[in-house]
């Protein structure tokens, strides 16, 4: 199992909320999160939807340095493949 920035770009829209893909249109793996619109509280909810969806828990020291959507990506691909 691992996630994808498709499958992280659905979280994203429904953890703001929304509910059409087409808000973050186009690739955003390396757009940093402030320029997407998502801040702090955004990554943390979208967090927590990924523990929950995934069984994936990204510590908060780490969250807080992830500034794309692919560094995301990364640290839950790593966590499901067992390498962090």
């Amino acid at each position: 199992m691992t996630i994808t920035i498709t499958e992280l770009r659905r979280i994203l829209v429904e953890c703001a909320g929304g509910e059409d893909l087409a808000e973050l249109d186009g690739d955003i793996a390396a757009v940093e999160f402030e320029e997407l619109g998502y801040d702090s509280l955004a990554l943390i909810e979208t967090a927590a939807r990924i523990q929950r969806d995934f069984g994936v828990t990204i510590p908060e020291e780490q969250l807080i340095e992830v500034r794309t959507p692919q560094e995301l990506v990364d640290i839950v691909n790593s966590q499901l493949q067992g390498v962090a």
